[in-house]
């Protein structure tokens, strides 16, 4: 009986250091394809977004295992209780507040157009009528386009580098995307513009399962924590240096 209790209290014991274990891991989901925001440099995570979770991660104490997944499975494999967290330049719409809950908003976008530099026959929104525009399959962008501009002949990719490379190649008139992520680009590829009129303003937010509010009131109270201690305005500073 002794000997029977003393296992008892073991397995109990290992449970409650694993469940501790678990518990302290924060899965969060996300599609590093989208520079500034999160991508890899030289084999490395980095990115706007990746600072920033891991420091939220950091504030709460909580350790950060980043889960790679195309960004049209980032909603589905949070819902599916694979990740706690999507975290991948997703902005908040009243559509996807359907299916999840969103932190507070935490920096503000907006879809703009990109162009070829000696493109003369697209110089605003209005003019992407009838054109070939490339976007990434299950982004705003999509649903937008559709929307605002039915005429637009829609070319859907899985991947936002391959957005940008029909536009290289001549195979599309035009890319529509999030701001961040097309001044990014042509500051790092000459030949290319961004029309300097916005299709929207969108806010960024990290998607969480609506079945767990306190993790959404827990990142909520780390985003405050890091832009009352100045950590926040830090990585912005150094990720967007200068607003375009």
């Amino acid at each position: 009986m002794t000997l029977r209790r003393h296992l008892l209290a073991l397995a109990l014991l290992s449970s409650a250091v694993f469940g501790a274990h678990a518990q302290a891991v924060l899965k969060v989901a996300t599609d590093a394809t989208f520079p500034p925001m999160e991508f890899f440099e030289n084999g490395q995570r980095t990115g706007f977004d990746t600072e920033l979770v891991e420091a939220i991660g950091k504030q709460m104490g909580r350790k950060v295992e980043w889960v790679d997944i195309d960004f049209k499975g980032l909603i589905p494999a949070l819902v599916s209780k694979r990740v706690d967290m999507a975290v991948s330049a997703i902005y908040i719409t009243d559509e996807r507040k359907k299916v999840v809950d969103f932190t507070d908003p935490y920096y503000a976008g907006g879809l703009v157009a990109m162009v070829k530099a000696d493109n003369a026959t697209i110089k605003s929104p209005a003019d992407l009528a009838g054109k070939k525009v490339s976007v990434q399959v299950g982004t705003k962008s999509v649903s937008y386009l559709k929307e605002a501009h039915p005429k637009v002949q829609l070319v859907e990719v899985e991947k936002n580098q391959e957005m940008f490379n029909l536009v290289d190649v001549g195979r599309s008139d035009a890319a529509v995307t999030g701001k961040p992520a097309a001044y990014q680009y042509v500051r790092t590829r000459p030949g290319l513009k961004v029309l300097p009129e916005q299709l929207t303003t969108e806010e960024y937010g990290m998607a969480i399962r609506k079945d767990t509010p306190e993790l959404t009131k827990a990142v909520n109270e780390a985003i405050a924590k890091l832009k009352a201690d100045g950590s926040y305005a830090a990585i912005v500073k150094k990720w967007f240096p200068v607003t375009p």
